[in-house]
């Protein structure tokens, strides 16, 4: 007589996006395997909620709860844990083998899904932008590729990493063609900062949380999809060609973090943006520790001028700096565009916010001890979002500088201007990216006029 095969109870820790995308690949239609939760951190407001039974599939008619990562311990104690998937990224080395201690000491297994388990495989060519760290400069160089290959008159599919925040069945599959569908599909400000500058420049941005009919609505829409990775995470879509960034204001980190580290060892291209800001010393020792890492891989350095609309009008004045919220909370970065543009443009004083800052924003500030002179534009939801207009009308302030790419002057309402700063990508000389970009185009019979 068979005896029929318990399935292997699982919990993967995510922050809504690697989590999603993992069980989708792995685990929806495996009946081997018993997804008993997801747990959630780095973004606030995302547990307590559940991934709906027509996402999960027929093996999950209730669905899967999502629930804080602080109750890991209990829940894996509670629900007889056999594997703990981590699936999320931008976390240090020392903090994935912490987890992992965690998680052994309770009997589990530790398990890191692989590309090959997780990849999706597109039917057009892909080219993928990923980095080592949050703030690296990733949304400046898809920017430029979009607008590349638009100019050689390619239809560019932006698929953005997801950040499925707010009803999860809604937001299954994503389409944004207009700073409307932005609005009508209530995205975050940190949505926002990654979506708008696609649709400025005439592209369709696609997101969201099934990634396979994502990628298949793609796919039909467009000559070449560009997938804008999110955090430091490795693609959901197989590249053709695999563009990595590392961050000269930021040397050794290529090496501290996961996976960070393996998407510079997966790279097909580095590229060392800031490279007219950063310490020369900082590129010499970062293209040595590239070389060590993936000594296969053609280093390209790159320009991130800083824009700054009415630069005129902030010499001299007491200035609020706001800032990018991912790069300058799980990214670790003290500092952003906002920042250096301030300067450059002779404020007289950058005012530290936080005694002015909410409940809600001041909560951040506990969490991320490192930032002390910038604001970052936390708007993961409309409460969040307006601590920040609240916060920013406190700060004893004459105007604001913004380095978020999103336009905060469109959803909130301000008691000082706010002028915006931005990193764009720009070749140094000569040309290498285009010239690389060139030769791919060209060897997946892209390049209409070679």
């Amino acid at each position: 007589m068979s005896v029929k095969k318990e399935r292997q109870r699982v919990v993967i820790l995510g922050a809504a996006g690697r989590d999603f995308h993992n069980f989708n690949q792995v685990y929806r239609q495996n009946p081997d395997a018993e997804v008993v939760a997801f747990t959630a951190t780095q973004i606030s407001g995302i547990s307590g909620r559940r991934y709906p039974p027509s996402l999960a599939g027929p093996l999950y008619p209730q669905g899967i709860p999502i629930l804080p990562q602080s109750e890991l311990s209990a829940l894996c104690r509670e629900q007889r844990v056999d594997q703990v998937i981590l699936a999320y990224s931008d976390i240090s080395h020392l903090a994935v083998m912490g987890l992992a201690s965690q998680v052994l000491a309770l009997g589990a297994d530790f398990v890191l899904l692989g590309p090959e388990k997780t990849y999706l495989d597109s039917p057009i060519p892909v080219i993928a932008v990923s980095a080592v760290r949050t703030g690296c400069g990733k949304s400046q160089t898809s920017r430029w590729l979009s607008q590349y290959l638009q100019r050689l008159g390619l239809r560019v599919g932006a698929l953005r990493h997801p950040m499925p925040y707010g009803d999860l069945e809604r937001q299954a599959v994503q389409c944004f063609a207009s700073l409307e569908d932005l609005t009508a599909a209530a995205c975050t400000v940190e949505e926002r900062e990654e979506y708008e500058p696609y649709l400025a420049a005439g592209n369709r941005v696609y997101a969201g949380v099934d990634y396979k009919a994502i990628l298949a609505r793609a796919a039909g829409e467009n000559d070449v999809i560009l997938w804008d990775g999110g955090n430091n995470d490795f693609p959901f879509i197989r590249p053709d060609l695999h563009l990595v960034l590392v961050d000269p204001l930021r040397p050794g980190d290529e090496s501290l973090y996961h996976p960070g580290e393996t998407v510079l060892r997966m790279a097909d291209i580095v590229i060392i943006p800031k490279v007219d800001s950063a310490d020369p010393e900082a590129v010499a020792t970062l293209t040595q520790n590239i070389a060590a890492l993936n000594p296969a891989a053609p280093i390209i350095q790159g320009l991130s001028p800083i824009q700054l609309e009415q630069a005129e009008s902030v010499r001299g004045k007491k200035v609020l700096v706001i800032e990018d919220g991912p790069t300058t909370t799980h990214g670790g970065m003290g500092y952003g565009a906002g920042y250096v543009a301030a300067l450059r443009a002779g404020a007289r004083e950058i005012v530290d916010p936080r005694p002015w800052a909410t409940p809600a924003i001041a909560e951040v500030y506990q969490a991320y001890p490192h930032l002390e002179t910038v604001l970052p534009a936390m708007g993961y939801s409309p409460e969040q979002l307006a601590a920040l207009a609240e916060t920013i009308n406190r700060v004893e302030a004459d105007l604001a500088v913004s380095g978020t790419p999103s336009n905060l002057g469109a959803l909130i309402q301000v008691n000082k201007p706010i002028l915006r700063a931005r990193y764009e990508f720009a070749e140094a000389h000569p040309p290498a990216l285009e010239s690389a970009l060139r030769a791919f185009l060209q060897r997946v019979n892209l390049l209409k006029n070679p």
